[in-house]
């Protein structure tokens, strides 16, 4: 009898921890809807159109320019790691030159994209949730409704464009620091064989579906950062407290679910050959 117990006690918690994850899934879901629907209206109304570019603008200034130097150097750093672990499996067998077409490859469909989120997840993602956390403790969220001004328009809809604009242009930065830094590594650690026609080698072996792979997961990336750094952010409760807790899960939650949609992206291109 105990043991029917249990297992019941079990099967009711985790029945519990599953609706808990569809109604999370599903109230993001419909602030990205209210979202896209606030999108609309502004794009329909021309006198919204300016103030809404100034707030996007400043958005993409404040989660992209001021997130450049740090995303450059983690990359590059993780171009100089990539190269120097390549090269003694590659040496015996006299392919220290793929190097380049390894750091590629790599860097554009993969490490790029996704080491620029994770980066950004932290310097910026972190910011947005513990803003309108404040906002929604210090009831300034209350205080727009009550002005008849739509929070989704006014405080979501800048950020989260922001964060897949940002996203976009951060993930040809990466890019480039990424090959830089291998070929520095070639250049200075490893030799001749990995540096002379390291540039040429990657432009080489890269097609233009490496390219846009890679900017399109920075895309879908961007927008899973914002949107779950807005739902935590208008989610809190319980004043000071709420905001940290806010800011711990928005890091935690969106990088676990960008390694779990950079897996599927992955799965889908090798399936369909992209």
């Amino acid at each position: 009898m105990d043991a029917a117990s249990t297992q019941s006690r079990r099967l009711t918690h985790l029945g519990t921890r599953g609706l808990d994850v569809i109604r999370y899934i599903g109230g993001m879901a419909l602030l990205l809807q209210e979202t896209a629907r606030a999108a609309a209206g502004v794009l329909a109304s021309r006198p919204h159109r300016a103030s809404a570019a100034a707030h996007l603008a400043r958005q993409v200034v404040r989660l992209g320019i001021r997130s450049v130097g740090i995303v450059a150097l983690v990359q590059f750093f993780v171009g100089v790691i990539l190269a120097l672990q390549m090269a003694p499996p590659l040496e015996p067998f006299g392919y220290v030159s793929m190097v380049a077409n390894i750091i590629g490859v790599a860097v554009f469909r993969e490490l790029g994209p996704l080491i620029s989120a994770i980066v950004l997840c932290g310097f910026a993602g972190a910011s947005i949730a513990a803003e309108l956390g404040a906002m929604v403790v210090g009831e300034e969220v209350e205080a727009l409704e009550a002005h008849a001004i739509s929070p989704v328009r006014f405080l979501i809809l800048p950020r989260l464009a922001g964060t897949v604009i940002a996203m976009i242009c951060l993930c040809v930065v990466a890019d480039l620091a990424g090959c830089l830094g291998g070929y520095l590594s070639s250049l200075l650690v490893i030799g001749p064989a990995a540096h002379l026609g390291y540039w040429a080698r990657i432009a080489e072996q890269l097609t233009v579906g490496d390219f846009l792979t890679g900017l399109i997961k920075a895309g879908v990336f961007g927008l899973i950062l914002g949107l779950l750094a807005c739902f935590e952010g208008l989610r809190v409760r319980g004043g000071a407290e709420g905001v940290g807790r806010a800011t711990t899960m928005t890091v935690v939650y969106t990088i676990i679910s960008l390694v779990l949609v950079d897996c599927l992206f992955t799965v889908l291109f090798f399936v369909c050959k992209l």
